[in-house]
């Protein structure tokens, strides 16, 4: 095992599967002349030369119609949105062009694309920079959506996004690119649509996934000292959602909360909360209770921002919450 950021994770894995396969190529604001937005197309450039790893205008519906449109001449492109708050602005591509042409063209085309890039909240970075759209995507159907939460899990999920027939939306975090974490020294690829059990415990489940399960973690070291023991699931794939995996667990604890940094109304904990009841309900000893943001565009005083966010507290108050305590 080896060591390595978050950053360089993700540019171990784009940069393997070029040298693997020349149909794939990079393209985004920075991922060339300044080593990426954050530095996570570091030295691509040099190896892989301007043909391939591709700086682009402020133009992300541009750029994507590009690379959609590339897909069906046999290119595997990657496209890096600086933040996926940009992503608004090439939407129509993904959804009306990536996640449709293989059925509108009756299975003549596929589309293999990636697009990558940071999700949610990054400190003060007000309203419009601070979106999390794992669940707008998820919704779309023949989208792909990737939340890894650490260096190991994103290395392999990546090499299986770039890898797969299909487009995928990859997000990653600002607040991660830093954070380090073991990866093995060989080539591994880690399955799309699997969920991971990060602590085993037997009192609650817990279901999160991105960089908010940081909290999740927080708040089971604290509860551990009084004797509270919870199960904390990492989804990593948003969508094809691991259903299984959250209902085994809540069929041994009884109880489920969910952490997910996002608004309240009809997002990805509203989805599991729906199956879990539909498929486990006789096994619920109490609600299931969700802890999301606020239900307003993200502020940019800190201190409305610390309210705004779920933490490691709102997470301890609802699982006392669910064991009547």
């Amino acid at each position: 095992m080896k060591t390595l950021q978050f950053r360089e994770a993700v540019c171990e894995a784009m940069s393997e599967e070029m040298r693997r396969d020349d149909s794939i190529y990079l393209m985004g604001e920075e991922v060339a002349e300044y080593n990426g937005a954050y530095k996570a197309s570091k030295g691509m450039l040099d190896e892989f030369g301007e043909k391939r790893v591709i700086d682009t205008p402020i133009s992300e519906c541009g750029f994507s119609g590009i690379a959609v449109g590339s897909t069906m001449t046999g290119n595997r492109p990657i496209v890096e949105f600086m933040t996926f708050n940009f992503s608004l602005v090439g939407i129509d591509q993904i959804i009306n062009n990536a996640a449709k042409i293989r059925q509108m063209s009756g299975g003549q085309f596929k589309c293999p694309i990636v697009f990558r890039g940071p999700t949610a909240s990054a400190g003060q970075l007000a309203a419009t920079h601070s979106q999390a759209f794992e669940s707008w995507f998820a919704n779309c159907p023949g989208l792909k959506v990737i939340v890894p939460s650490n260096p190991y899990d994103a290395k392999g999920l990546l090499k299986a996004a770039i890898r797969d027939d299909d487009p995928v939306i990859f997000m990653e975090s600002e607040q991660m690119y830093g954070d380090k974490g073991e990866v093995p020294e060989g080539e591994y690829i880690l399955p799309i649509g699997v969920a991971d059990i990060k602590r085993s415990g037997s009192d609650v489940t817990v279901v999160s996934f991105g960089k908010i399960i940081k909290e999740a973690y927080k708040a089971a070291d604290s509860l551990e000292k009084e004797g509270i023991s919870i199960e904390i699931i990492d989804l990593r794939t948003v969508c094809p959602l691991d259903i299984k995996t959250v209902i085994d667990s809540v069929k041994k604890t009884n109880r489920l909360v969910i952490l997910e940094e996002a608004w309240p109304f009809g997002n990805v904990s509203t989805e599991i909360t729906y199956q879990v009841q539909e498929k486990a309900f006789d096994y619920l000893d109490a609600p299931v209770i969700k802890i999301n943001t606020a239900d307003t565009p993200a502020p940019y005083s800190p201190v409305l921002l610390q309210e705004w966010l779920p933490n490691s507290e709102d997470v301890i108050k609802a699982v006392k919450k669910v064991l009547y305590k």
